[in-house]
């Protein structure tokens, strides 16, 4: 049986979310506008800051990155020479994935933005409202 009023859209958890990672999106790419960065090149490297040597699996347990795309990031970032490969002294099938110098200097460069792109993206919420979207978000995602 046909539903008697539409769907109002605007108001579904999934368009929320959509238009939340949109701006989200928007507000980091003005904050690291001089950087050839994407926000999930980011997100590994601030995987890797936090726990350098993590093997191509781990981060992409980690970041809930399907191997494939993962591949792809880790080209890019390697490419820019952020990362390099290193074989895997615990498994001859595995790569490591290590920061280079140059992926490291960036740290105490681009944290400061991040963390300025989170404050602007969270700006209308208070302490409270921002643990308890945090809260929601990680049971959503799970």
């Amino acid at each position: 049986m046909p539903a008697k009023t539409p769907i109002e859209i605007e108001k579904t958890v999934g368009f929320l979310l959509s238009k939340a990672y949109q701006r989200a999106s928007l507000i980091f790419k003005e904050h690291f506008d001089d950087y050839d960065l994407t926000p999930q090149q980011f997100g590994l490297l601030g995987f890797l800051w936090q726990e350098d040597g993590l093997s191509q699996s781990v981060l992409s347990a980690k970041s809930q990155i399907d191997r494939t795309t993962m591949g792809g990031l880790i080209d890019r970032l390697e490419k820019e020479g952020l990362v390099a490969r290193q074989a895997d002294p615990d498994d001859r099938r595995a790569y490591r994935i290590c920061l280079t110098a140059t992926g490291k200097a960036l740290q105490p460069e681009l944290t400061p933005l991040a963390l300025k792109a989170q404050r602007k993206l969270v700006a209308k919420l208070t302490s409270e409202e921002q643990e308890t979207l945090k809260s929601l978000l990680e049971k959503i995602r799970s």
